[in-house]
């Protein structure tokens, strides 16, 4: 269809159509179809009626090519004008072959495999009948209280940025009515919902706008950029106005500033809880600021099917504004060739002979491997060395659990478990498995086993972390430690005099208390995904050299948060020489940096930098600098160094970060090989929002870092003139 046949067929609908159309349900109302006509449970509790129902332009969470075949079937069999539904789904990291949670996969530092695990999750969902993702999630994080810090890709603006729209091209493609293995993609929380107060879920966001736009907008913004063909609105306020209902974020910056007419849509229930914020009175305020704001999709709750006409006729809605959101949810269905080919990819056959592929699981081996960060590593503890003999202790030697939240079509049990996967690397009888405690208890039968399973070892590896439950939505936690059941265990372990190396399986940045310092090694796996336990061996064994870089801080203790390595100095930093000056900014019973920063992650080989080379002492608008550093492998095997380029405006209008992630360069070298790393500055990149909100440089001085961490750099300096 072209436009001009979509905005006919808009007219050709009534008023209750079209809000219909609005209405995203999920697929118990569609129960068995509902070819008899019954009102179902859930029809009765919205209070919603058939015709709606039947009207209805969209389910949420139904999957599997047959199912959503029939469905679709039947609902077109009773569409008075032959619209087709969209079915839409939270394919966050993988549909059945689970990919490492996305803060996992940011930690790769690899955009060009984080896009391949996209393109894999999108053959998998269209495959089995999906059009659209609520993904990307692209919320910038501070706090890893917040449980949902699992589902973003980090604390800096520019990496997220990169990973967003590195996604929306692995979703979509080029084109989504020629490649019918790609899905839709949906941008989300728009805006800021990462920076709920204390890291407690769908809390207030309070900032300024400047803030907004230099932090939490632009990997947004990236998002679109790369053709993204939805947004989804947050749950949070931004500047006291619930995002559903927010006109200055949707229609003003959205719409007209950024340009965006692709589909809104609502977080779930998002419109009516606009009566909790104390923003709309009932169901039909919610309404109302909700169609005005611009927000075309109502999720889950029934405000516009009950009230927009009521509202129409009242003449206190604008039918335009209803037209316009009915036309474009049309568009993306037509977009997605719907209307030619309501069924689209959906075919049970191809389903299964493509879903959860070796192929598919070969990448999510790939990308959760290099995803595994190395926090610590004292005297070569690890790789594992061939001859040992070596223990596996903890609650995550045999677990299932290394999913995730978000895992979609994803089975616990199809998951390869550490324990399996080292019985296969490691010479017979050299393996001794015990669970030790479980992730919240711990007997002291458990215990013994343990410590008897240390006896016979050289080497213990502690396999520990937070079940998936603990981070994910609604997984806010004040507490950010390991339950005390597996402190406990590491104290035991402890005693045994055994080398430790422990493995982390979690979903957030840890207060690793009463474990880094007890351990001798500690590797960061994340939740790996399907092949998590078979990467993460290869890891341990050393078949693969870890390569990941963490790209959110981790914090002392939870008393530092929010901490993050892009902070302003403050009118009296502390001097690190002088620690006992009291009237500094500083903990009076802790060190102001984080225990790992930003951009931190350790290999089994060594790297030297050589000298930082700057090509000259000025930059101007038509002249980039070249900076540059050699870097050479000194240890005795192959691995990648993520080399990354900070700057500083020492002297803006507006207060600037100590540092700013600019740009990075992956180096593979080989033992004894040397490498350059060469970047060009612009100009451009060290722009940023000022007080009136333009986006403008400083004429003045910088200063330029390189290194391979936010903390550990080369210094130098040059001037924009």
């Amino acid at each position: 269809m072209d436009n001009q046949q979509l905005k006919d067929l808009v007219s050709q609908m009534t008023l209750e159509e079209k809000t219909a159309q609005l209405l995203q349900l999920t697929a118990n109302f569609y129960e068995g179809t509902d070819v008899e006509g019954q009102i179902t449970g859930p029809m009765e509790e919205m209070g919603i009626t058939e015709q709606s129902v039947n009207a209805s332009g969209s389910i949420l969470g139904l999957s599997g090519a047959q199912a959503i075949i029939d469905v679709q079937q039947a609902y077109l069999k009773k569409s008075r004008l032959g619209i087709p539904l969209l079915f839409m789904a939270d394919v966050v990291h993988g549909y059945k072959t689970i990919f490492p949670i996305p803060l996992a996969i940011g930690c790769s530092w690899d955009v060009e495999l984080a896009e391949k695990s996209a393109e894999i999750a999108a053959r998998e969902s269209a495959v089995s009948g999906l059009h659209v993702t609520f993904a990307p999630m692209v919320d910038l994080v501070r706090d890893p209280r917040w449980g949902r810090v699992m589902e973003t890709t980090g604390e800096d603006p520019y990496l997220n940025s990169l990973f967003a729209a590195a996604f929306v091209r692995g979703y979509q493609g080029d084109s989504l009515k020629d490649e019918l293995d790609r899905l839709a993609a949906c941008v989300k929380h728009f805006a800021a919902y990462g920076a709920a107060e204390g890291g407690r879920d769908y809390n207030t966001v309070d900032m300024s706008e400047r803030q907004l736009r230099e932090y939490y907008l632009p990997a947004y913004k990236a998002a679109l950029d790369a053709g993204c063909e939805m947004v989804m609105a947050s749950f949070n306020t931004v500047d006291g106005i619930p995002a559903s209902g927010n006109e200055k974020l949707m229609r003003g910056i959205l719409r007209e500033e950024w340009g965006f007419d692709g589909v809104l849509i609502s977080d779930w229930a998002s419109v009516r809880e606009m009566i909790a914020h104390g923003a709309a009175e009932d169901d039909r305020e919610a309404a109302y600021r909700a169609i005005r704001a611009g927000l075309d999709m109502e999720m889950m709750t029934p405000c516009y099917v009950r009230h927009l006409p009521e509202l129409v006729e009242n003449g206190e809605v604008d039918v335009k504004l209803i037209d316009e959101a009915v036309l474009r949810v049309l568009q993306l269905k037509n977009k997605l060739g719907l209307f030619e080919n309501p069924l689209r990819a959906a075919d049970p056959e191809r389903e299964r002979e493509i879903v959860f592929s070796q192929q598919h699981r070969q990448v999510s081996h790939e990308l959760a491997a290099k995803s595994a960060v190395l926090l610590k590593n004292d005297n070569g503890v690890l790789p594992i060395r061939p001859e040992a003999s070596v223990a596996l202790i903890g609650p995550f030697a045999q677990s299932e659990d290394i999913l995730g939240w978000w895992s979609c079509e994803g089975v616990k049990a199809d998951a390869t478990k550490l324990g399996t996967a080292l019985e296969a690397r490691l010479p017979s009888g050299k393996l001794h498995i015990a669970a030790g405690s479980g992730v919240h208890t711990i007997t002291p039968e458990q215990i013994a086993e343990a410590l008897e399973a240390a006896s016979q070892a050289d080497t213990v590896i502690l396999a520990l972390g937070e079940d998936s439950e603990m981070s994910g939505e609604g997984g806010s936690r004040t507490n950010i430690r390991l339950p005390e059941a597996q402190l406990e265990l590491v104290r035991q372990i402890k005693q045994a005099g055994k080398p430790i190396a422990t493995v982390l399986f979690n979903g957030r940045p840890l207060d690793l208390q009463g474990v880094f310092e007890e351990s001798d090694a500690v590797l960061e796996a994340w939740f790996p995904g399907s092949e998590g336990g078979a990467a993460i061996a290869d890891v341990l064994t050393g078949a693969v050299n870890p390569s990941a870089r963490l790209t959110m801080s981790f914090p002392r203790s939870a008393g530092q948060i929010p901490v993050y390595y892009n902070h302003f100095n403050t009118g009296r930093p502390l001097d690190p020489q002088k620690t006992e000056e009291r009237y500094v900014s500083k903990y009076i019973d802790s060190p102001n940096e984080p225990l790992l920063p930003f951009g931190y992650g350790l290999s089994y080989t060594t790297f030297e930098y050589g000298e930082l080379q700057i090509s000259g002492a000025e930059m101007s608008a038509g002249q980039p600098l070249t900076i540059q550093v050699s870097v050479t492998n000194t240890g005795d095997r192959a691995g990648v160094e993520t080399v990354q380029l900070y700057v500083r405006d020492v002297s803006g209008e507006v207060v600037r970060p100590m540092r700013e992630l600019k740009g990075f360069v992956k180096l593979h070298l080989d033992a004894g090989e040397s490498g350059t790393a060469a970047f060009t500055l612009k100009e451009e990149q060290l722009r940023y929002h000022h007080s009136d909100l333009s986006y403008r440089s400083d004429e003045g001085a910088f200063r330029v870092f390189v290194g391979p961490n936010s903390r550990d750099v080369q210094e130098g300096s040059f001037r924009l003139v």
